[in-house]
């Protein structure tokens, strides 16, 4: 098989997570740049990389990338890319467009250079005048930036979020590829207690049950790319068999959900029965004050509501100083919370010991990182170890009272 670029297209923040994804599937050819990892595999990515990627928007195939100054410029280097290899000739194609700090400003006439100049490839490659355009979807997307034009074709069709199992969510729900992440970015693993005491549709304690099965995110969905004659339904059926072999059945799970909604826990209850996981999560009604965390060394990932989302600001302080009376009084927890309150920390009664700027959708947000103590490795030793932190460092973050 030929050795083909992608480009797996990432919310700003998330790239070194969806590098981490595409390593652990075998692609070490990997370059980061803001918004995206390139790498080179052959076809058979496609629908490894579509079927696996938890944190990447999509998996985009790239066809070349060349300076573009003019028009004529754009449309020679644009005709001069291999589009037949891919698209059909009763083919359907749109494009897309963006422009960034590139004398090719108007996105509309960069789209519609684009577009001429892939039909006029077709009709060498088909030796027709006329497209019929009935056939599989192609969306190509033309990017400049710096005068730099990247030419790609979406290989996932609905971004990668959509996994399928959320039929309903919330006023304010957190996308499936960001849960993904906030859990890949904490020290939760499969061994550890999880609880989400703002569970909302459930997206977080779903994403950790996947995580922890092993079960890979897009396995009950469709993608663009399986449309392609080009690519050939055995290449899907092997990576879905593959997909299917590696889910472990076996592992228990101690993941703890709550919402003081009650239509959230139904529509929790629910997304996770379509995800396949209700079996390893614990609902329940309950506002964060009934929160009382059971056990040692577990982890605590929410999304809280916050201002900017849901506009309760006095009753989301009051949310934020009883987190901190609860979670404050267990040492050997963790705690991880997203949220765009930016005095989260003094609220909380603790400064974080890291915080990551990361995005909600169009939203800025930290991701504030609470490491508590972890298990003993050695019994004969007196002392607990904290997650990756020095005691010395430690005390200095305590702003409670």
């Amino acid at each position: 098989m030929a050795i083909l670029e992608f480009i797996a297209s990432a919310t700003f923040g998330l790239e070194a997570v969806v590098k981490r994804e595409l390593q652990a599937l075998g692609y070490e050819d990997t370059r980061v740049s803001d918004g995206k990892v390139t790498f080179t595999a052959d076809e058979k990515a496609i629908a490894r990389a579509n079927l696996w990627l938890r944190s990447a928007d999509r998996l985009l195939l790239k066809m070349g990338e060349f300076k573009a100054l003019t028009f004529a410029e754009l449309f020679e280097k644009t005709k001069a890319l291999p589009w037949g290899d891919w698209i059909t000739q009763d083919g359907r194609f749109t494009v897309n467009g963006k422009s960034v700090k590139s004398q090719l400003f108007s996105i509309s006439d960069c789209q519609a250079i684009v577009k001429k100049a892939v039909v006029e490839k077709l009709k060498q490659k088909y030796a027709v005048d006329w497209f019929a355009e009935t056939g599989p979807e192609f969306t190509i997307q033309v990017s400049l930036l710096n005068d730099v034009a990247t030419l790609t074709i979406d290989t996932s069709g609905i971004g990668l979020h959509k996994r399928g199992y959320r039929r309903e969510a919330g006023e304010a729900p957190l996308k499936e590829t960001l849960a993904a992440a906030m859990l890949q970015l904490s020290y939760w693993n499969k061994e550890r207690i999880l609880l989400d005491p703002f569970c909302g549709s459930g997206t977080i304690p779903i994403e950790a049950a996947l995580l922890g099965r092993n079960i890979a995110p897009g396995l009950n969905r469709k993608f663009a790319a399986e449309a392609w004659p080009g690519i050939g339904n055995n290449l899907w059926k092997e990576a879905r068999v593959e997909a299917f072999n590696a889910i472990d059945q076996d592992v228990q799970l101690k993941i703890f959900a709550s919402d003081i909604d009650k239509k959230a826990i139904a529509m929790a209850r629910e997304n996770a029965f379509t995800a396949g996981v209700d079996d390893c999560i614990e609902f329940a009604v309950k506002a964060v004050e009934q929160v009382k965390p059971a056990g040692k060394f577990g982890v605590v990932i929410t999304n809280p509501p916050y201002g900017e989302r849901l506009g309760r600001s006095e009753e989301i302080r009051n949310i934020y100083q009883t987190m901190g009376k609860i979670f404050r009084a267990e040492p050997t927890w963790s705690l991880y919370v997203l949220t765009a309150e930016e005095n989260f920390e003094g609220l909380y009664g603790a400064r974080a010991h890291r915080k990551r700027k990361l995005y909600n959708g169009n939203i800025k947000v930290d991701y504030y990182q609470y490491y508590g103590e972890r298990p003993r490795i050695n019994k004969r030793s007196e002392r607990s170890v904290k997650d990756k932190v020095p005691d010395s460092k430690r005390n200095r973050f305590n702003l409670a009272e």
